[in-house]
């Protein structure tokens, strides 16, 4: 798990500085066994959803809340082919997914799903490995992007507002980078 990060400080001040309401609908794309889920409620966030492909890993992060899980909305799914409801969140949460989609119709796929289930104005923040990260994690190949070339991918539907780069440091003791990018979908 060389994502892993005890806080996700930097896209917990990436969705403060959107204004996000506390009662607007978030989802977290592949936040599994991820602790924003746990840090998004501690600030009073009432509407999350977390998505991701293990069911193991958000029963982990399940048993972490106890009680608190059951203010979450939790799906195991694939977020290439998951059916979620049309304009239904604020805000898109993806750290570390998109990389990973290397075929253009998996990242078509995300995009369609996004563009399906984000609400107009609503806003998408995205980390994936930055142009010079790794080339592979957890032995499976990833796509890099710079900001640029990430924005790319979502297309004029989005507006860039942010761009960032992070050293994330691994539980491993090396060193990953990453770009985090904040998109606002455009209001038509």
């Amino acid at each position: 798990m060389s994502w892993f990060q005890p806080h996700a400080s930097h896209s917990l001040a990436l969705i403060r500085e959107t204004g996000t309401p506390l009662g607007a609908p978030i989802i977290d794309v592949g936040g599994g066994a991820s602790t924003l889920v746990d840090d998004l409620l501690d600030q009073g966030h009432t509407s999350l959803t977390v998505l991701d492909l293990s069911g193991a890993a958000l029963a982990a992060s399940q048993a972490r809340l106890g009680e608190r899980a059951q203010a979450v909305a939790w799906m195991v799914g694939d977020i290439t082919k998951v059916e979620l409801p049309a304009l239904a969140y604020d805000l898109w949460h993806d750290r570390a997914v998109f990389h990973f989609l290397t075929a253009p119709q998996e990242r078509q796929a995300y995009v369609r799903t996004m563009l399906h289930a984000l609400r107009p104005g609503g806003f998408a923040i995205i980390a994936t490995f930055a142009d010079d990260g790794p080339q592979q994690c957890s032995g499976l190949p990833v796509t890099r992007y710079s900001p640029d070339e990430l924005h790319a991918q979502f297309g004029d539907a989005f507006t860039m507002l942010r761009q960032e780069r992070q050293a994330h440091h691994t539980p491993f003791g090396t060193v990953q980078q990453f770009v985090f990018c904040l998109f606002q979908k455009t209001a038509s």
